[in-house]
Protein backbone atom coordinates (compact mmCIF):
# COMPACT_ATOMS: atom_id res chain seq x y z
CA UNK A 1 0.00 0.00 0.00
CA UNK A 2 1.08 3.73 -0.27
CA UNK A 3 1.75 4.42 3.36
CA UNK A 4 0.37 2.60 5.68
CA UNK A 5 -0.83 5.03 8.45
CA UNK A 6 -1.49 7.72 5.79
CA UNK A 7 -5.52 7.54 5.99
CA UNK A 8 -4.71 8.79 9.84
CA UNK A 9 -1.85 11.37 9.53
CA UNK A 10 -3.47 13.28 6.49
CA UNK A 11 -6.86 15.34 5.79
CA UNK A 12 -8.38 14.82 2.65
CA UNK A 13 -7.82 17.70 0.19
CA UNK A 14 -8.89 18.81 -3.37
CA UNK A 15 -8.11 21.83 -5.56
CA UNK A 16 -9.28 24.99 -4.94
CA UNK A 17 -11.69 26.75 -7.21
CA UNK A 18 -10.85 30.12 -9.06
CA UNK A 19 -12.37 33.00 -7.16
CA UNK A 20 -15.93 33.30 -8.14
CA UNK A 21 -15.93 36.98 -9.44
CA UNK A 22 -12.89 35.90 -11.83
CA UNK A 23 -14.10 32.89 -13.04
CA UNK A 24 -17.77 34.05 -14.15
CA UNK A 25 -16.17 36.28 -16.57
CA UNK A 26 -14.03 33.46 -18.36
CA UNK A 27 -15.11 29.80 -20.20
CA UNK A 28 -12.08 28.65 -18.74
CA UNK A 29 -11.91 25.70 -16.47
CA UNK A 30 -12.70 27.00 -12.69
CA UNK A 31 -9.53 24.59 -10.72
CA UNK A 32 -6.49 25.83 -9.86
CA UNK A 33 -3.58 23.34 -10.09
CA UNK A 34 -2.83 21.17 -7.50
CA UNK A 35 0.46 20.72 -6.66
CA UNK A 36 2.15 17.15 -6.99
CA UNK A 37 3.53 16.90 -3.60
CA UNK A 38 0.15 17.66 -2.03
CA UNK A 39 -1.42 15.14 -4.82
CA UNK A 40 1.27 12.20 -3.28
CA UNK A 41 0.03 13.33 -0.28
CA UNK A 42 -3.72 12.26 -0.89
CA UNK A 43 -2.59 9.49 -2.73
CA UNK A 44 -0.75 8.05 0.31
CA UNK A 45 -4.36 8.24 2.27
CA UNK A 46 -5.14 5.07 -0.21
CA UNK A 47 -5.61 2.16 2.20
CA UNK A 48 -5.09 -0.89 -0.01
CA UNK A 49 -8.36 -2.91 1.23
CA UNK A 50 -8.46 -5.85 1.41
CA UNK A 51 -11.55 -5.66 -0.86
CA UNK A 52 -11.28 -2.74 -2.66
CA UNK A 53 -14.74 -1.81 -2.85
CA UNK A 54 -13.53 1.49 -5.18
CA UNK A 55 -13.24 -1.39 -7.85
CA UNK A 56 -16.83 -1.83 -7.28
CA UNK A 57 -17.76 1.86 -7.82
CA UNK A 58 -15.98 2.27 -10.76
CA UNK A 59 -17.68 0.30 -13.82
CA UNK A 60 -14.69 0.39 -15.71
CA UNK A 61 -12.55 -1.68 -12.58
CA UNK A 62 -10.25 0.91 -12.75
CA UNK A 63 -7.64 -0.66 -10.67
CA UNK A 64 -7.43 2.38 -8.19
CA UNK A 65 -5.26 1.29 -5.17
CA UNK A 66 -2.41 0.38 -7.84
CA UNK A 67 -2.25 3.73 -9.24
CA UNK A 68 -2.88 5.29 -5.86
CA UNK A 69 0.45 3.21 -4.54
CA UNK A 70 2.14 4.13 -7.62
CA UNK A 71 1.95 8.25 -7.62
CA UNK A 72 2.71 7.89 -3.63
CA UNK A 73 6.21 6.45 -5.28
CA UNK A 74 6.60 9.02 -7.60
CA UNK A 75 5.99 5.87 -10.27
CA UNK A 76 4.16 7.86 -12.67
CA UNK A 77 5.33 6.06 -15.92
CA UNK A 78 3.93 2.96 -14.10
CA UNK A 79 0.72 4.79 -13.36
CA UNK A 80 -0.23 5.90 -16.50
CA UNK A 81 0.11 2.26 -18.00
CA UNK A 82 -2.03 0.47 -15.16
CA UNK A 83 -5.01 3.66 -15.59
CA UNK A 84 -4.95 3.31 -19.12
CA UNK A 85 -5.13 -0.05 -19.17
CA UNK A 86 -9.05 0.11 -18.28
CA UNK A 87 -9.40 3.97 -19.11
CA UNK A 88 -8.98 5.10 -22.64
CA UNK A 89 -10.09 8.91 -21.77
CA UNK A 90 -9.23 9.24 -17.82
CA UNK A 91 -9.00 13.64 -18.89
CA UNK A 92 -12.58 13.69 -19.44
CA UNK A 93 -13.44 11.19 -16.39
CA UNK A 94 -11.13 12.96 -14.14
CA UNK A 95 -13.21 16.05 -14.88
CA UNK A 96 -16.26 14.60 -15.51
CA UNK A 97 -17.18 11.62 -13.69
CA UNK A 98 -19.44 12.45 -10.00
CA UNK A 99 -16.58 9.34 -8.98
CA UNK A 100 -18.81 6.45 -7.55
CA UNK A 101 -15.53 5.21 -6.96
CA UNK A 102 -15.15 7.44 -3.76
CA UNK A 103 -18.77 6.96 -2.83
CA UNK A 104 -17.62 3.07 -2.52
CA UNK A 105 -13.90 3.91 -1.27
CA UNK A 106 -13.55 1.74 2.50
CA UNK A 107 -12.27 4.99 4.15
CA UNK A 108 -15.47 6.76 3.49
CA UNK A 109 -17.25 4.80 5.89
CA UNK A 110 -16.19 6.85 8.67
CA UNK A 111 -14.06 9.52 7.09
CA UNK A 112 -13.73 11.66 3.96
CA UNK A 113 -13.14 9.12 1.07
CA UNK A 114 -9.54 8.96 -1.04
CA UNK A 115 -9.22 11.59 -3.27
CA UNK A 116 -9.69 9.09 -6.37
CA UNK A 117 -10.66 11.38 -8.87
CA UNK A 118 -8.05 13.85 -8.57
CA UNK A 119 -5.36 11.45 -8.79
CA UNK A 120 -6.70 10.16 -11.99
CA UNK A 121 -6.52 13.54 -13.32
CA UNK A 122 -2.97 14.39 -12.42
CA UNK A 123 -1.89 10.94 -13.53
CA UNK A 124 -3.07 11.29 -17.12
CA UNK A 125 -2.16 15.22 -17.01
CA UNK A 126 1.29 14.42 -16.35
CA UNK A 127 1.63 11.50 -18.67
CA UNK A 128 0.35 13.98 -21.81
CA UNK A 129 3.05 16.85 -20.43
CA UNK A 130 5.99 14.05 -20.51
CA UNK A 131 4.97 13.04 -23.76
CA UNK A 132 3.87 9.50 -22.90
CA UNK A 133 0.83 9.13 -24.53
CA UNK A 134 1.60 8.63 -27.90
CA UNK A 135 -0.81 6.96 -30.68
CA UNK A 136 -0.39 3.29 -30.73
CA UNK A 137 -1.33 1.99 -34.02
CA UNK A 138 -1.89 -1.53 -34.85
CA UNK A 139 1.15 -3.64 -35.77
CA UNK A 140 -0.99 -5.41 -38.68
CA UNK A 141 -4.13 -4.87 -40.14
CA UNK A 142 -7.44 -7.08 -40.09
CA UNK A 143 -8.74 -5.93 -43.38
CA UNK A 144 -11.96 -6.00 -41.52
CA UNK A 145 -14.29 -2.65 -41.37
CA UNK A 146 -16.33 -1.11 -38.45
CA UNK A 147 -18.50 1.80 -38.83
CA UNK A 148 -19.60 3.70 -35.22
CA UNK A 149 -22.43 6.29 -35.77
CA UNK A 150 -22.28 8.76 -32.98
CA UNK A 151 -18.97 10.08 -31.60
CA UNK A 152 -19.30 10.53 -27.87
CA UNK A 153 -17.50 8.92 -25.14
CA UNK A 154 -19.07 5.29 -25.90
CA UNK A 155 -18.07 5.69 -29.95
CA UNK A 156 -14.76 7.12 -29.02
CA UNK A 157 -13.73 4.61 -26.63
CA UNK A 158 -15.01 1.77 -29.20
CA UNK A 159 -13.25 3.50 -32.52
CA UNK A 160 -9.98 3.20 -30.04
CA UNK A 161 -10.28 -0.23 -28.94
CA UNK A 162 -10.67 -1.61 -32.61
CA UNK A 163 -8.50 0.03 -34.36
CA UNK A 164 -5.92 -0.82 -31.90
CA UNK A 165 -6.82 -4.07 -32.58
CA UNK A 166 -6.28 -3.47 -36.40
CA UNK A 167 -9.84 -3.00 -37.78
CA UNK A 168 -10.75 -0.01 -40.08
CA UNK A 169 -12.64 1.95 -38.14
CA UNK A 170 -14.91 5.37 -39.26
CA UNK A 171 -16.60 7.06 -36.99
CA UNK A 172 -19.73 9.56 -37.96
CA UNK A 173 -21.15 11.78 -36.50
CA UNK A 174 -24.38 14.25 -37.36
CA UNK A 175 -22.84 17.43 -35.35
CA UNK A 176 -20.12 19.29 -37.27
CA UNK A 177 -17.62 18.73 -34.71
CA UNK A 178 -16.41 15.27 -33.40
CA UNK A 179 -17.15 14.68 -29.56
CA UNK A 180 -21.10 14.58 -29.12
CA UNK A 181 -22.23 15.50 -25.42
CA UNK A 182 -18.09 16.38 -24.91
CA UNK A 183 -17.85 19.00 -27.60
CA UNK A 184 -21.43 20.48 -27.71
CA UNK A 185 -23.30 19.42 -23.78
CA UNK A 186 -20.45 19.97 -21.63
CA UNK A 187 -19.42 23.26 -21.20
CA UNK A 188 -15.79 24.71 -21.81
CA UNK A 189 -15.96 25.42 -17.88
CA UNK A 190 -15.95 22.06 -16.83
CA UNK A 191 -13.98 20.62 -19.60
CA UNK A 192 -12.06 22.93 -22.32
CA UNK A 193 -11.94 21.21 -25.67
CA UNK A 194 -8.36 21.50 -25.97
CA UNK A 195 -8.27 18.10 -24.08
CA UNK A 196 -10.62 16.65 -26.37
CA UNK A 197 -8.71 17.92 -29.46
CA UNK A 198 -5.52 16.52 -28.52
CA UNK A 199 -6.89 13.10 -28.14
CA UNK A 200 -8.93 12.74 -31.31
CA UNK A 201 -5.87 14.04 -32.95
CA UNK A 202 -4.21 10.45 -31.28
CA UNK A 203 -7.00 8.39 -32.41
CA UNK A 204 -6.51 9.63 -35.87
CA UNK A 205 -2.73 8.89 -35.66
CA UNK A 206 -4.03 5.68 -34.79
CA UNK A 207 -5.95 5.28 -38.41
CA UNK A 208 -9.84 5.96 -36.75
CA UNK A 209 -11.32 7.75 -39.66
CA UNK A 210 -13.64 10.67 -38.68
CA UNK A 211 -16.65 11.94 -40.69
CA UNK A 212 -18.74 14.52 -38.93
CA UNK A 213 -21.76 16.40 -40.39
CA UNK A 214 -23.39 13.16 -41.89
CA UNK A 215 -26.33 12.18 -40.13
CA UNK A 216 -26.75 8.25 -41.03
CA UNK A 217 -30.30 8.00 -41.16
CA UNK A 218 -30.88 11.05 -43.36
CA UNK A 219 -28.08 11.92 -45.25
CA UNK A 220 -27.13 8.23 -45.54
CA UNK A 221 -29.38 5.16 -45.25
CA UNK A 222 -28.83 2.84 -42.46
CA UNK A 223 -28.89 -0.05 -44.64
CA UNK A 224 -26.56 1.34 -47.08
CA UNK A 225 -23.47 1.17 -43.94
CA UNK A 226 -24.81 -2.82 -43.41
CA UNK A 227 -23.22 -3.09 -47.37
CA UNK A 228 -20.35 -1.27 -46.94
CA UNK A 229 -19.12 -2.17 -43.54
CA UNK A 230 -18.30 -5.66 -41.62
CA UNK A 231 -19.69 -4.39 -38.62
CA UNK A 232 -21.99 -1.32 -37.54
CA UNK A 233 -22.19 -0.01 -33.75
CA UNK A 234 -24.40 2.52 -32.58
CA UNK A 235 -23.26 5.14 -29.92
CA UNK A 236 -25.78 7.83 -30.74
CA UNK A 237 -26.79 8.50 -27.30
CA UNK A 238 -30.00 8.98 -25.13
CA UNK A 239 -30.78 12.42 -26.84
CA UNK A 240 -35.00 12.52 -26.56
CA UNK A 241 -35.52 15.50 -24.38
CA UNK A 242 -37.79 15.03 -21.66
CA UNK A 243 -40.43 18.04 -22.80
CA UNK A 244 -42.60 20.08 -20.43
CA UNK A 245 -46.40 19.05 -21.30
CA UNK A 246 -48.15 22.20 -19.81
CA UNK A 247 -50.24 25.16 -21.44
CA UNK A 248 -47.89 27.83 -23.13
CA UNK A 249 -45.07 25.54 -23.84
CA UNK A 250 -45.56 26.96 -27.52
CA UNK A 251 -44.43 30.37 -26.59
CA UNK A 252 -41.02 31.73 -27.45
CA UNK A 253 -38.38 31.85 -24.87
CA UNK A 254 -38.70 27.93 -24.14
CA UNK A 255 -36.14 26.17 -24.95
CA UNK A 256 -34.48 22.61 -24.05
CA UNK A 257 -31.20 22.76 -22.52
CA UNK A 258 -29.43 21.44 -25.71
CA UNK A 259 -31.01 24.07 -27.95
CA UNK A 260 -28.93 26.61 -25.38
CA UNK A 261 -25.50 25.00 -24.04
CA UNK A 262 -24.32 24.13 -27.71
CA UNK A 263 -24.58 27.76 -28.83
CA UNK A 264 -22.20 29.13 -26.55
CA UNK A 265 -19.82 26.01 -27.24
CA UNK A 266 -20.23 26.65 -30.71
CA UNK A 267 -18.85 30.35 -29.89
CA UNK A 268 -16.17 29.74 -27.69
CA UNK A 269 -14.71 27.68 -30.54
CA UNK A 270 -14.68 30.76 -32.88
CA UNK A 271 -18.48 29.89 -35.13
CA UNK A 272 -20.21 33.22 -35.61
CA UNK A 273 -23.99 32.89 -34.84
CA UNK A 274 -25.60 35.66 -35.79
CA UNK A 275 -27.44 37.46 -32.47
CA UNK A 276 -30.70 36.89 -33.98
CA UNK A 277 -30.45 33.22 -34.17
CA UNK A 278 -28.00 33.09 -30.74
CA UNK A 279 -29.77 31.79 -27.10
CA UNK A 280 -28.56 34.56 -24.67
CA UNK A 281 -29.33 34.60 -20.91
CA UNK A 282 -27.61 38.24 -20.79
CA UNK A 283 -29.71 41.13 -19.00
CA UNK A 284 -32.48 38.48 -18.31
CA UNK A 285 -34.38 36.44 -16.00
CA UNK A 286 -34.08 33.35 -15.91
CA UNK A 287 -35.58 29.97 -14.88
CA UNK A 288 -34.12 26.40 -15.56
CA UNK A 289 -36.44 23.38 -14.88
CA UNK A 290 -34.27 20.34 -13.50
CA UNK A 291 -31.79 20.06 -10.72
CA UNK A 292 -29.31 17.81 -12.28
CA UNK A 293 -26.26 18.39 -13.89
CA UNK A 294 -27.33 19.62 -17.10
CA UNK A 295 -29.27 22.29 -14.99
CA UNK A 296 -26.12 23.33 -13.66
CA UNK A 297 -24.45 23.59 -16.70
CA UNK A 298 -27.22 25.91 -17.76
CA UNK A 299 -26.83 27.81 -14.51
CA UNK A 300 -23.00 28.10 -14.79
CA UNK A 301 -23.19 29.36 -18.53
CA UNK A 302 -26.42 31.56 -17.86
CA UNK A 303 -24.39 33.29 -15.05
CA UNK A 304 -21.36 34.00 -17.26
CA UNK A 305 -23.58 35.29 -20.26
CA UNK A 306 -24.95 38.10 -17.91
CA UNK A 307 -28.23 37.11 -16.47
CA UNK A 308 -29.96 39.33 -14.20
CA UNK A 309 -31.32 36.75 -12.41
CA UNK A 310 -31.39 32.87 -12.08
CA UNK A 311 -33.64 30.37 -10.51
CA UNK A 312 -33.55 26.60 -10.73
CA UNK A 313 -36.54 24.61 -10.23
CA UNK A 314 -36.84 20.63 -9.25
CA UNK A 315 -40.04 18.66 -8.70
CA UNK A 316 -38.40 16.46 -6.37
CA UNK A 317 -37.67 17.03 -2.56
CA UNK A 318 -34.14 18.65 -1.47
CA UNK A 319 -31.78 15.87 -0.90
CA UNK A 320 -30.53 15.25 2.53
CA UNK A 321 -27.15 16.64 3.59
CA UNK A 322 -25.59 13.49 4.51
CA UNK A 323 -25.51 9.75 3.06
CA UNK A 324 -29.56 8.52 3.63
CA UNK A 325 -30.21 5.47 5.02
CA UNK A 326 -31.36 2.95 2.38
CA UNK A 327 -28.56 4.17 0.24
CA UNK A 328 -25.83 2.70 2.73
CA UNK A 329 -21.92 2.75 2.10
CA UNK A 330 -20.80 1.57 -0.86
CA UNK A 331 -24.03 3.04 -3.33
CA UNK A 332 -23.78 6.20 -4.52
CA UNK A 333 -25.90 8.12 -2.31
CA UNK A 334 -28.41 10.98 -3.49
CA UNK A 335 -27.10 13.86 -1.22
CA UNK A 336 -27.19 17.49 -1.43
CA UNK A 337 -24.49 18.79 -3.70
CA UNK A 338 -22.73 22.05 -4.91
CA UNK A 339 -21.17 22.41 -7.76
CA UNK A 340 -18.97 24.81 -9.02
CA UNK A 341 -22.05 26.67 -10.55
CA UNK A 342 -24.37 26.94 -7.68
CA UNK A 343 -21.17 28.71 -5.95
CA UNK A 344 -21.60 31.64 -8.78
CA UNK A 345 -24.89 32.42 -8.31
CA UNK A 346 -28.49 31.23 -8.67
CA UNK A 347 -31.26 30.07 -6.32
CA UNK A 348 -32.09 26.21 -6.12
CA UNK A 349 -35.93 25.81 -5.04
CA UNK A 350 -37.29 22.38 -4.82
CA UNK A 351 -41.12 20.37 -4.87
CA UNK A 352 -42.26 22.93 -7.61
CA UNK A 353 -44.51 21.81 -10.38
CA UNK A 354 -44.98 24.16 -13.14
CA UNK A 355 -48.83 24.08 -14.43
CA UNK A 356 -48.41 26.62 -17.13
CA UNK A 357 -46.49 29.43 -19.11
CA UNK A 358 -47.85 32.68 -20.00
CA UNK A 359 -47.23 35.44 -22.15
CA UNK A 360 -47.81 38.34 -24.57
CA UNK A 361 -47.62 38.58 -28.05
CA UNK A 362 -46.46 34.53 -28.22
CA UNK A 363 -43.82 35.67 -26.40
CA UNK A 364 -43.16 34.13 -22.92
CA UNK A 365 -43.19 36.46 -19.34
CA UNK A 366 -44.56 34.15 -16.78
CA UNK A 367 -43.78 30.67 -15.42
CA UNK A 368 -46.67 29.59 -12.95
CA UNK A 369 -46.21 26.61 -10.42
CA UNK A 370 -47.29 24.87 -7.47
CA UNK A 371 -45.61 23.18 -4.70
CA UNK A 372 -45.89 19.58 -4.01
CA UNK A 373 -45.15 17.07 -1.34
CA UNK A 374 -44.28 13.53 -1.54
CA UNK A 375 -46.42 11.29 0.86
CA UNK A 376 -45.69 7.82 1.59
CA UNK A 377 -49.15 5.67 0.28
CA UNK A 378 -48.88 1.84 0.46
CA UNK A 379 -45.45 1.94 0.58
CA UNK A 380 -44.98 4.13 -2.71
CA UNK A 381 -44.23 8.04 -2.91
CA UNK A 382 -47.39 9.91 -4.26
CA UNK A 383 -46.40 13.26 -5.28
CA UNK A 384 -49.98 15.71 -4.29
CA UNK A 385 -50.01 19.42 -4.71
CA UNK A 386 -50.28 21.68 -1.89
CA UNK A 387 -53.81 23.40 -1.73
CA UNK A 388 -53.14 27.46 -1.65
CA UNK A 389 -49.42 27.09 -2.08
CA UNK A 390 -50.02 28.30 -5.98
CA UNK A 391 -47.44 30.83 -7.47
CA UNK A 392 -46.00 33.04 -10.79
CA UNK A 393 -42.38 34.13 -11.48
CA UNK A 394 -41.61 36.50 -14.26
CA UNK A 395 -39.18 34.94 -16.62
CA UNK A 396 -37.61 36.15 -20.11
CA UNK A 397 -35.73 32.57 -20.96
CA UNK A 398 -37.13 29.32 -20.05
CA UNK A 399 -34.27 25.94 -19.62
CA UNK A 400 -35.83 22.69 -19.84
CA UNK A 401 -33.10 20.28 -17.91
CA UNK A 402 -35.20 17.61 -16.61
CA UNK A 403 -33.46 14.26 -18.17
CA UNK A 404 -34.03 12.34 -21.91
CA UNK A 405 -36.16 9.09 -22.73
CA UNK A 406 -33.89 7.47 -24.52
CA UNK A 407 -32.81 7.82 -27.93
CA UNK A 408 -33.91 9.03 -31.21
CA UNK A 409 -36.86 6.88 -32.98
CA UNK A 410 -37.36 6.79 -36.52
CA UNK A 411 -34.82 7.12 -38.98
CA UNK A 412 -31.43 5.41 -38.34
CA UNK A 413 -33.21 3.07 -35.74
CA UNK A 414 -35.80 2.22 -37.76
CA UNK A 415 -34.12 1.58 -40.90
CA UNK A 416 -32.21 -1.14 -39.30
CA UNK A 417 -35.12 -2.49 -37.37
CA UNK A 418 -33.26 -3.38 -34.02
CA UNK A 419 -35.30 -4.37 -31.17
CA UNK A 420 -36.33 -1.91 -28.76
CA UNK A 421 -36.18 -2.32 -24.44
CA UNK A 422 -39.92 -1.77 -22.53
CA UNK A 423 -38.14 1.54 -21.62
CA UNK A 424 -37.66 2.68 -25.48
CA UNK A 425 -33.67 2.01 -25.50
CA UNK A 426 -32.19 -0.09 -28.37
CA UNK A 427 -31.93 -3.97 -26.75
CA UNK A 428 -28.84 -5.90 -26.42
CA UNK A 429 -27.29 -9.36 -25.75
CA UNK A 430 -23.94 -9.96 -23.34
CA UNK A 431 -21.33 -9.21 -26.58
CA UNK A 432 -23.62 -5.73 -26.86
CA UNK A 433 -24.98 -6.86 -30.40
CA UNK A 434 -28.46 -5.89 -31.03
CA UNK A 435 -31.30 -7.69 -33.13
CA UNK A 436 -29.31 -7.38 -36.11
CA UNK A 437 -26.53 -10.10 -36.40
CA UNK A 438 -23.58 -7.70 -37.01
CA UNK A 439 -25.30 -4.39 -35.39
CA UNK A 440 -23.74 -3.67 -32.16
CA UNK A 441 -24.74 -0.71 -29.48
CA UNK A 442 -22.74 1.06 -26.44
CA UNK A 443 -23.29 3.88 -24.16
CA UNK A 444 -27.19 5.88 -23.46
CA UNK A 445 -28.79 4.53 -26.43
CA UNK A 446 -28.88 0.53 -24.67
CA UNK A 447 -27.83 1.69 -21.05
CA UNK A 448 -30.27 5.17 -20.84
CA UNK A 449 -29.62 8.49 -19.79
CA UNK A 450 -26.35 7.55 -17.66
CA UNK A 451 -22.52 8.66 -16.78
CA UNK A 452 -19.51 9.22 -19.05
CA UNK A 453 -17.70 6.27 -17.03
CA UNK A 454 -20.50 4.12 -17.64
CA UNK A 455 -20.14 5.27 -21.66
CA UNK A 456 -16.48 4.49 -21.85
CA UNK A 457 -17.37 0.87 -20.25
CA UNK A 458 -20.33 0.42 -22.26
CA UNK A 459 -17.98 1.55 -25.64
CA UNK A 460 -15.40 -0.68 -24.20
CA UNK A 461 -17.95 -3.96 -23.78
CA UNK A 462 -19.13 -3.58 -27.43
CA UNK A 463 -15.45 -3.07 -29.34
CA UNK A 464 -15.06 -6.81 -27.48
CA UNK A 465 -18.08 -8.03 -28.66
CA UNK A 466 -17.38 -6.49 -32.38
CA UNK A 467 -13.94 -8.12 -32.20
CA UNK A 468 -15.10 -11.41 -31.38
CA UNK A 469 -18.12 -11.54 -33.67
CA UNK A 470 -15.22 -10.50 -36.86
CA UNK A 471 -12.20 -12.60 -35.69
CA UNK A 472 -14.16 -15.32 -33.79
CA UNK A 473 -11.82 -14.63 -30.90
CA UNK A 474 -10.67 -11.76 -28.82
CA UNK A 475 -7.98 -10.07 -27.13
CA UNK A 476 -9.67 -7.18 -25.92
CA UNK A 477 -10.35 -6.48 -22.76
CA UNK A 478 -13.83 -7.40 -20.82
CA UNK A 479 -13.54 -4.20 -19.04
Amino acid sequence: MAKPTGFLEYPRETPKRRPVDQRVHDWLEVYEEFPIEKLQTQAARCMDCGIPFCHQGCPLGNIIPDWNDLVYRNRWRDAIERLHATNNFPEFTGRLCPAPCEAACVLGINADPVTIKQVELEIIEYAWQAGWVRPQPASHRTGKTVAIIGSGPAGLACAQQLARAGHEVTVFERDDRIGGLLRYGIPDFKMEKRFLDRRLAQMEAEGVVFRPGVNVGKDIDARELLEEFDALCLAGGATQPRDLQVPGRELEGVYFAMQYLPMQNRRNAGDEIPDEEFISAKDKRVIILGGGDTGADCLGTALRQGARQVLQYEILPRPPATRPPEQPWPLYPNIYRVSSAHEEGGERDYCIMTTRLSGENGRLTTLHAVRVEFVNEDGRQVMREIPGSEFSEPVDLLLLAMGFLGPEKGGLLEQLGVQLTERGNVWADENKMTSVPGVFTAGDMTRGQSLIVWAIAEGRAAARGIDQYLMGETLLPIN
